[in-house]
């Protein structure tokens, strides 16, 4: 036996274990500090925002935005509501938002439980299809694409141009578009978590491709269909580079794009400006209060199921 054997196991010291307590709040410090950081950065620009819409412009006029307020005023939302008529491009931006989200989860689902529980051979090939779509930068089709919507013709009651372009039908298809491979992608890697046993026994039990799809695999993922439907939201309600390029129409546009006119119309007066961004921001925060417990439901489960 070894000298180390016969001593015995080694017993720590206090010197070693102070060190260990004085080397873990550094990290910890560290870490906080970062966090706090972060939500400093992340939040400045918003409360600088909010900061410049409840002062008049009179005030940041004389004494500049990056000045103590003198007088605060929320004339500027009820300003920034009625002359830009902001409820009628609320609106628009719902008529194109809601549709949008409601058809890609539809297709997107259903392509994902194709590729997820239906053995084909060309499963692979179509998921990689599909996530390849994200990855075309949006600038680089806008050419060909603005030529193609000024050549399909459209019914009058879907566009009363008649055409793809300037009609919001054609705002929904390039979201649909352009959204779907993401979600596939998701739901998909999610669907794939789901035990096979619960497949086998549907089938031992004589039900269709159908019931296994709406009654048995939509129901567990609702988690996170809420979650891309949050998501979704999000990115199809803030979009400004569609509505910008393929409508011309102002009165068509969403609200986002429609903050671009507000600029033009009164350029000097950010403080209203600002305002109605505040005013257009509140559709997506709500969204997210409502779904909350299921968007953060969504990221957990698909994270910690296998």
């Amino acid at each position: 036996m070894s000298a180390e054997t016969l001593a015995g196991p080694r017993v720590s010291s206090p010197a070693d274990g102070h060190a260990g307590r004085r080397r873990r709040p550094w990290g910890q410090a560290a870490s906080q500090l970062f966090l706090i950081v972060s939500c400093v950065l992340w939040i400045l620009p918003i409360a600088f925002a909010l900061y410049v819409a409840v002062r008049p412009y009179s005030d940041t006029r004389k004494y500049g935005y990056v000045s103590l307020p003198h007088h605060l005023t929320f004339s500027n939302f009820s300003d920034a509501w009625s002359q830009s008529d902001m409820g009628h491009f609320l609106w628009n931006s719902v008529l194109i938002t809601v549709p949008s989200v409601i058809i890609v989860l539809t297709l997107a689902s259903g392509v994902a439980f194709v590729l997820s529980r239906v053995d084909i051979k060309l499963n692979v090939a179509l998921l990689i299809l599909f996530t390849a779509g994200n990855l075309l930068p949006q600038q680089v089709i806008i050419t060909p694409l603005y030529r193609i919507y000024l050549k399909i013709p459209l019914p009058h009651f879907l566009a009363g141009s008649g055409l793809m372009y300037n009609s919001v039908f054609g705002l929904i298809v390039i979201n649909v578009a352009f959204q779907l491979g993401f979600c596939v992608f998701v739901l998909s890697n999610y669907m794939k978590s789901i035990p096979g046993e619960m497949y086998e026994a549907a089938l031992v039990d004589g039900a269709s491709l159908w019931t296994r799809y709406w009654r048995l695999t939509v129901p567990l993922c609702r988690p996170a269909l809420a979650a891309l439907a949050t998501l979704l939201t999000t990115w199809i309600y803030n979009d400004f580079f569609w509505a910008i390029t393929l409508m011309s129409s102002g009165d068509k546009r969403p609200v986002t794009s429609a903050l671009a006119n507000l600029q033009g119309q009164f350029v000097s007066n950010q403080n209203m400006i600002a305002a109605a961004a505040m005013i257009a921001a509140i559709p997506t925060l709500v969204v997210y209060v409502l779904l909350q417990k299921q968007f953060i439901a969504g990221l957990s489960l698909g994270s910690s199921k296998g």
